[in-house]
């Protein structure tokens, strides 16, 4: 199962949309990498890019939250620190790349963690600031 960016993960924030878009390639690119037989170097790259990117990404979207003041953002840093440690548990199995252990988990616990994020979280970030911006519209 590759992961895709469909409408559903639209958060109408185009940096934070881009991002996304990014972060899914990337998750993407380590699970064609673990396909591979003999790949564990090109893996560990992948994952290496990958977890850079994750850091990149979230510092961005928390201090996106930071600017607009946005209530949840506790709670929304929490939830970025547990997908770090699903990052951290794939960098502990780097040996393990292509068994399918390794795939499921990127599969169900990178791939699902972050469509259910974007969905939730994230969503919830892009009202709260269209909401702020737009109070009559209501």
């Amino acid at each position: 199962m590759r992961a895709e960016f469909d409408d559903n993960l639209i958060t109408g924030n185009e940096m934070i949309d881009s991002q996304h878009r990014e972060l899914i390639d990337r998750i993407n690119s380590l699970l064609i990498a673990c396909e591979k037989e003999d790949a564990a170097e090109e893996a560990a790259e992948m994952l290496k890019y990958l977890s850079d990117y994750v850091n990149f990404h979230f510092e961005a979207e928390e201090k996106f939250q930071e600017e607009i003041g946005y209530p949840g953002i506790k709670e929304h840093k929490a939830k970025h620190a547990e997908f770090k440690q699903t990052v951290g548990a794939l960098e502990m199995m780097l040996g393990h790349t292509n068994s399918p252990r390794f795939t499921s988990l990127v599969q169900n616990q990178v791939i699902d963690w972050l469509y259910t994020h974007i969905k939730g979280f994230d969503r919830s970030v892009a009202e709260y600031r269209f909401i702020r911006e737009n109070p009559y519209r209501l």
